[in-house]
This record gives structure tokens, C-alpha cells and sequence, in this order.
């Protein structure tokens, strides 16, 4: 992304309302990197992802994926969506639903069905793949999210705050995922409220304080000293004058 800015504009009775989403943001995640996005409730996290994946339209500024637009088709392969609220139609089965974005994705009948079996057993839902989505917790449902972001294998993943909600086996269940999918070489942009999450799997990190990137962070900032980035993000918010926290860190 170079110096994009994303107005939403809303109309009620003759009156225009204008909010900012992202302002002048410019971020660059490489081939193969786990890149993590932090940021208070409304900060633009999702803004950026629905930008990158083609789902919302710059106001200025360019967004790119492989050199592409987002909105080429080229592009939108080469991508895998986990979003932060995943929805399925609760009469369909884990397997039926990979099934059915297998599909939507192109992938060729005659291998589809081996496809569907691998990516279910890589997920971990092999043998619940039989029950209808209604019946699945929280964390089956987020894995059967994961296994439709993976189904025709990109090379670039998006998670919407993937470990929401997730109990602490859930949550290492996750992490263990997306650790094994970084050691295949995919390129994965993440958003999270779970700092510790992001210290673990993310070798850079950006901050978005209210639609702007405030400061990016390297690995080697907060490696060797736990619970620095949570500081760090602390203090880069706090220096936001509308946050209404105080600076912690000297």
C-alpha cells in the first residue's frame, strides 16, 4: 500500500457524513513474512485488509498484491480470507462447504474431492467434517474458516483477528497452524488484540493509531525482552492526545 486514504462517506436526510478509515498509509509486506497488525477498536485494521483484498476501493493512494491490483483476478488467487466474524450456511457440512468454495475458486473436479480431504485433515476436522456447521463451537468454526481460506493453496494468507474468542486450546491450536503454514513459505498478514500472539509469530509489526500507520516494529525490538512490544503499543497509542492513556515507558 502507498499513501492510501479511505473516506467512507454517509448520507442521511441531505446530510453528509465523512469518516476516515485509513489516512496516507503505506505498508509493504515481503514474500514470505509473517506481518502483524495492531490497533485499538476502530484503528482500520479491517479497512486495510478489505483494501488489499480488492473488497473496498482507495480513496487515493495505490494498493497492490503481487504487483497487481486487488481486483484482478490474478491477484484474488494467489489470496486466502479468514474473516473476523466467518459465516456458513449452518445446513451444510464442513466437507460440503469446502466443497462448495472449492468450487467458487476453480479448482478441477476430478482432484477437488482429495483436496477437500487433505485441507480437512491440515485443519484438523476430518472427523467432525460429517456435521452440519450449526453444531460446531467456536473454534471448529474458525478452523473450518481457516480450511476455506487454504482449499486452493495461496500464497498469500489475510486473518482478521484469527484467535477472537478462542479458549487457550483453540488458541495454541491456531498459533500452531499458522506457524506450520509460515514454515511452508506463505505470506501472512494478521490482525489481533492478542499481543502475545503477535510477539510470537510475527517477525514485523505495524501499529495503526486512528487510520495511521504509527510506527512499524522489527522483531529484534522485542525478542529478547517479553512484554516489550505490549509496551511499545502502549506507548505509540499513548502519544495519540484522543486515546486516553498515559505514556508508560520512559
Amino acid at each position: 500500500m502507498e499513501n492510501v486514504t479511505k473516506v467512507f462517506r454517509r448520507s442521511h436526510l441531505g446530510r453528509v457524513r465523512e469518516t476516515v478509515g485509513v489516512r496516507d498509509l503505506s505498508l509493504r509486506v515481503f514474500e514470505g513474512e509473517v506481518y502483524g497488525l495492531l490497533g485499538l477498536n476502530g484503528a482500520g485494521k479491517t479497512t486495510v485488509m478489505k483494501l488489499l483484498l480488492g473488497l473496498l476501493s482507495p480513496s487515493s493512494g495505490r494498493a497492490e498484491i503481487l504487483g497487481r491490483s486487488p481486483e484482478d483476478p490474478e491477484a484474488r488467487r494467489a489470496v486466502g480470507y479468514l474473516p473476523e466474524v466467518p459465516y456458513f450456511y449452518r445446513h451444510l457440512t464442513a466437507r460440503e462447504v469446502l466443497v462448495f468454495y472449492g468450487r467458487l475458486s476453480g479448482l478441477p473436479r476430478e482432484s477437488l474431492g482429495a483436496r477437500v480431504e487433505a485441507v480437512l485433515k491440515e485443519v484438523r476436522l476430518a472427523e467432525n467434517a460429517h456435521r452440519p456447521m450449526r453444531e460446531y463451537s467456536k473454534g471448529m468454526l474458525q478452523r473450518a474458516c481457516l480450511a476455506q481460506a487454504l482449499i486452493h493453496d495461496p500464497k498469500i494468507l489475510f486473518f482478521d483477528e484469527p484467535v477472537t474468542g478462542l479458549d487457550p486450546l483453540g488458541l495454541k491450536e491456531m498459533r500452531d497452524m499458522m506457524a506450520g503454514l509460515h514454515e511452508r513459505g506463505k505470506t501472512i498478514l494478521f490482525s489481533s488484540h492478542n499481543i502475545s500472539e503477535v510477539e510470537r509469530l510475527c517477525r514485523r509489526v505495524g501499529i495503526l493509531v486512528r487510520g495511521r500507520m504509527a510506527r512499524e516494529v522489527d522483531r529484534s525490538e522485542w525478542e529478547k525482552d517479553p512484554g516489550r512490544l505490549e509496551a511499545i503499543f502502549v506507548e505509540t497509542v499513548a502519544q495519540d492526545p484522543n486515546s486516553g492513556l498515559r505514556p508508560v515507558m520512559s
